[in-house]
């Protein structure tokens, strides 16, 4: 694993993965993902998609999302351009951290990237105007299981980094349920 560290957030199976930069005048270079390192990290995932996201002001949300089985996903979240807050919560029934979150920033400077394992909704919101997120997910995009916790639900608490009145959602992420409202049909694995 010489070219990747990686850091377990407070729910364990979040992880937060640092790049090795290698560096010259011409420029760097990094390995963003190699499949045996991961798996070392826990993260052994077949990826199958890979998806991009453009924001162009500061306190863009994009979330909380996930898929519902039998098409939820896990991801490995990057950040091209820009830097993002990206926070990740628990909805697996069972689980001792169910309707907490963890977060972690992540820059295109830095080459942070965080795994959120199934069985949580995944956002984030921009910190600087036109970033671009890319994504890899372990399972397609299948509209009739695509689910979402709205982002600003008060028993979960996200600090997104960004005041409350400054944020920008679409209006399909503003009208999301809250977690009280959601019937998770996730479960904490054995």
């Amino acid at each position: 694993m010489g070219n990747f560290s990686s850091e377990r957030l407070s729910i364990a199976d979040v992880i937060v993965v640092r790049v090795r930069k290698f560096a010259d005048s011409r420029g760097h270079f990094l390995e963003t993902f190699r499949k045996a390192d991961f798996a070392e990290m826990g993260v052994d995932c077949e990826f199958v998609q890979d998806n991009q996201a453009f924001s162009a002001q500061t306190g863009t949300i994009r979330g909380l999302h996930f898929q519902v089985p039998p098409h939820a996903q896990a991801k490995l979240v990057r950040v091209l351009r820009g830097a993002v807050y990206d926070a990740a919560v628990d909805l697996r029934r069972g689980s001792p951290t169910y309707g907490k979150w963890c977060g972690a920033r992540l820059t295109a400077d830095g080459g942070e990237q965080i795994f959120v394992p199934r069985g949580f909704a995944h956002g984030y919101c921009t910190l600087e105007p036109d970033t671009v997120v890319a994504y890899k997910v372990d399972s397609y995009y299948a509209p009739q299981s695509e689910a979402g916790i709205i982002w600003s639900d008060s028993a979960i608490g996200i600090d997104w980094s960004v005041p409350a009145e400054r944020v920008l959602v679409s209006d399909k992420d503003a009208k999301l349920p809250s977690l009280g409202a959601f019937d998770s049909p996730f479960e904490m694995p054995a």
